[in-house]
């Protein structure tokens, strides 16, 4: 058993909805003491800059490259994300030396799996200066110079929390992460873990009521559920080669675009979105060594009640529970961002982040960038 740390995890997904900061008491193994977590939103200005980053990106070629405004971009969100330290640190009472470190996701900008390229902007040592606390980054890229696809990373902490599931959750149980894009986790009896992204999540619901209403996202659904499931359009995005190849791979954000506008109703293409995203985690979940009996769900989509109900109904039509992370003791909300803190821990210990299973990689690697502070 390795020493106890306490780490912060930060996370910003592909949703740009905001930053996530969890703080977990861990191992990085078998121990596993969540403590509390925060939320803060970005402002549109903010979103839009990091829209504006997403397409300066393109123009990468090595990781390392920051074209145009994208090292500007990087520096003001790294000083963001430690706003978002301090804030948590004060409103819980913590210092810095309380902290032993700060697992540190920045915002991914491009995710080419196939060219090895991935980049997630964020200034390590930078953030480390501003909260006085170590900090471990740029947790994805080995495990791509190792030949995986970079993600997902989270699987490795649902092993651990699958342990910690209450009875009555029916194995195998799944974890699936609908946020942006969305992954799955399966977990066999056995500890075999086996994981990929399962097709885009929030990430087009968001782009087509944003496109059409100036608002950011779908609250509670609404939209959708004044919508109707278009047929044509739901086969033309599950006919992707996407789902139908033997080979997993990871998405960036541009892999999945939303509907021409005009091409349904507003309400139309979000209802039709949601059935998606929910159709492509069951079509996806035939690629798992076993049939899953539970799912258990996190991240931003398990908000919106017409993808949940979408994706019960056809579960249910397979054999499967689906259930939200609260449901089975977790909190859904800060679960990535915890993931990125346990990670930090296990990256620190030399222990893999990714596995065959998981990224695809040949062999178990471990990962990362620690940047010590001051």
């Amino acid at each position: 058993m390795g020493k106890i740390l306490t780490a912060i995890g930060l996370m910003s997904g592909t949703s740009m909805d905001g930053i996530d900061a969890a703080l977990l008491e861990t191992d990085g193994e078998n121990i596993i003491r969540r403590g509390p977590s925060l939320y803060v939103p970005y402002d549109d200005d903010l979103r839009g800059r990091w829209k504006q980053a997403l397409q300066t990106a393109k123009a990468v070629v090595e990781r390392g490259d920051r074209p145009g405004d994208l090292a500007d971009a990087e520096r003001v969100l790294t000083l963001c994300h430690a706003a978002v330290v301090k804030s948590f640190l004060a409103r819980h009472n913590f210092k810095p030396d309380d902290i032993d470190l700060i697992g540190f996701h920045g915002q991914t900008v491009l995710h080419r799996p196939d060219a090895g390229v991935t980049v997630q902007i964020g200034d390590g040592p930078l953030l480390a200066s501003e909260t006085g606390i170590d900090v471990v980054y740029d947790m994805r890229a080995n495990d791509m110079v190792q030949g995986g696809q970079g993600a997902p990373l989270i699987p490795v902490y649902h092993a651990a929390l699958s342990a910690n599931l209450p009875d009555g959750f029916a194995a195998p149980v799944v974890f699936v992460n609908i946020g942006g894009i969305s992954n799955l986790t399966y977990v066999g009896a056995d500890g075999v873990l086996s994981a990929f992204d399962s097709g885009p999540g929030n990430m087009l619901i968001d782009q087509w009521v944003e496109a059409h209403t100036g608002r950011a996202y779908d609250r509670n659904g609404e939209t959708a559920s004044r919508g109707a499931v278009v047929p044509d359009l739901t086969r033309r995005y599950l006919l992707s080669p996407f789902f139908s190849g033997n080979i997993r791979r990871s998405l960036d954000r541009g892999d999945f675009l939303p509907p021409e506008k005009g091409e349904v109703s507003l309400e139309d293409g979000a209802r039709t979105l949601a059935h998606v995203t929910a159709a492509s985690i069951v079509t996806l979940a035939d690629h798992l060594p076993q049939p899953p009996r539970t799912y258990v769900v996190c991240g931003g989509g398990r908000l919106n009640p017409v993808i949940m109900r979408e994706f019960a109904d056809l579960a249910t039509a397979k054999g499967a529970r689906v259930v939200s992370a609260e449901m089975a003791g977790f909190d859904g909300g800060a679960m990535e961002a915890e993931a990125w803190a346990y990670l930090a821990v296990r990256s620190l210990n030399g222990l893999p982040l990714t596995y065959p299973g998981t990224t695809g990689v040949s062999a178990p690697v471990t990962g990362g960038v620690i940047a010590r502070k001051p």
